[in-house]
């Protein structure tokens, strides 16, 4: 079927045209007529670097993978969802029958199929089908806007799982971008008592000190470890740091700021390879996790949402109708230090 869509031409070139996308629901399948998607840093990297790592942009692509909208028809073997449930959408669909599915570490499938990642179409077009499996209904106060945010929220939940987070405990992010955002404010619903974000944009970091419990540090002009060291006292450190900025510079910060047998979890991926002291990480016996997307999680970020305990609002800058979605790259792109969160309206009200 043509669909008019986003599409990567190829580095730097972008189109809104007809392109051909999958049309036939399946017994287990779902159609949504998309409404809001929010553009990623990822979507972002594929434009002006025309590849992440091993996945490179060969052909045009349709972009965009966090996404909201409205199921529209439903395939004989689903009985979860009904034709107008709002929902949003898991983008990534591992083989069910992987050795990592099997496991219960789907994100890790390498048989993943996910959106907006070489070969594979996004969803900036106004209908997609997608597994009913992965597809979300969303509570009657949670907005379109904001379950578009459910799918960058799923990296900050799935980074508080892996920290093993205990109540009380205090937490370091590093990096104040829409995904350490999301960290910290997961790390503030998982139980942490107070969480300290570093970036060197002070607009960034205005945002964050809008949050009760996150305590905003421009390392450009303080230090970090002075600054938890005075929170944890007797030069302690922090019971989890998240590396969530992808900054090789910031490795050192980061395992200073960490109290013996406290927790390092990665999560920012640095563009190239980075160094960083093992046996200071060693004489402390940190425990160090990895973050690669989410798995199982999302109907715990919805839930999340839904209670109030997470308010995701203040992080959505503007929202661009579909028309100006090459505008809306264009702007992404730019990076403009006030911009958080920048989202796409497929579908008018």
């Amino acid at each position: 079927m043509k669909a008019k869509a986003l599409v990567l031409e190829k580095q730097h070139e972008l189109s809104l045209r007809e392109i051909d996308m999958p049309d036939e629901v399946g017994s287990h399948d779902v159609k949504v007529r998309v409404h809001t998607v929010g553009i990623c840093g990822s979507d972002v990297h594929y434009y002006t670097h025309g590849r992440i790592g091993p996945f490179v942009v060969e052909t045009p692509m349709v972009l965009g993978h966090e996404a909201s909208g409205t199921v529209v028809a439903v395939g004989d073997q689903v009985s979860h969802l009904n034709i107008g449930d709002r929902v949003c959408m898991e983008p990534g669909i591992p083989d069910p029958n992987s050795k990592a599915s099997k496991l219960g570490l789907y994100n890790v499938d390498p048989a993943v199929r996910f959106w907006a990642t070489p070969p594979i179409h996004g969803c900036l077009t106004p209908e997609v089908v997608h597994p009913a499996a992965y597809t979300f209904k969303l509570p009657d106060n949670i907005s379109f806007a904001e379950g578009a945010m459910v799918e960058p929220f799923a990296i900050g939940m799935q980074s508080a799982l892996r920290a093993r987070l205990q109540p009380g405990d205090t937490c370091v992010v590093t990096g104040a971008g829409p995904i350490g955002l999301m960290v910290a404010l997961a790390a503030l619903a998982g139980g942490a008592s107070r969480v300290v974000i570093s970036d060197v944009v002070d607009e960034k970091l205005e945002i964050a000190d809008g949050y009760d419990g996150l305590f905003p540090v421009n390392v450009s002009k303080a230090s970090l470890r002075e600054r938890v060291s005075e929170l944890t006292g007797e030069d302690w450190g922090a019971d989890v740091v998240f590396e969530a900025s992808g900054n090789p510079r910031v490795y050192d910060d980061a395992l200073a700021c960490v109290r013996p047998g406290g927790a390092l979890v990665l999560v920012g991926m640095p563009v190239e390879k980075v160094e960083f002291d093992i046996v200071a990480a060693q004489a402390k016996e940190i425990r160090i996790e990895t973050v690669f997307r989410y798995a199982n999680v999302y109907d715990r970020a919805i839930d999340l949402i839904a209670s109030g305990k997470v308010d995701l609002k203040p992080l959505i800058v503007e929202t661009f109708p579909f028309e100006r979605s090459v505008e809306a790259f264009e702007r992404a792109a730019s990076a403009r230090p006030t911009d958080i969160k920048l989202q796409i309206q497929v579908q008018q009200d």
